[in-house]
């Protein structure tokens, strides 16, 4: 599984889990095809880790290069 983030997403439900996700916060989002096949989404959550949440607790977000550079995570950034 690849470790690149490809994009971000805004927390709009933290599913019961508030030690894991914030609501109104942003995640970087890994790539992961099998859970997206099921509407599930690979996500960097609080601890620093990546793991899989419904889709359904986020809403997919655009952000310029200068907002992304001022995130805490910064390993690999989306390709333009």
């Amino acid at each position: 599984m690849s470790t690149e983030i490809t994009s971000y997403v805004l927390c709009i439900n933290n599913g019961g889990y508030p030690e894991s996700l914030e609501v109104r916060k942003i995640y970087p989002v890994l790539p992961d095809d099998k859970a997206a096949s099921r509407n599930y989404i690979r996500v960097i959550d609080e601890t620093g880790e990546d793991y899989i949440y419904p889709s359904k607790y986020f809403v997919p977000i655009e952000l310029s290069p200068e907002i992304v550079a001022t995130l805490p995570v910064q390993t690999n950034p989306p390709a333009r």
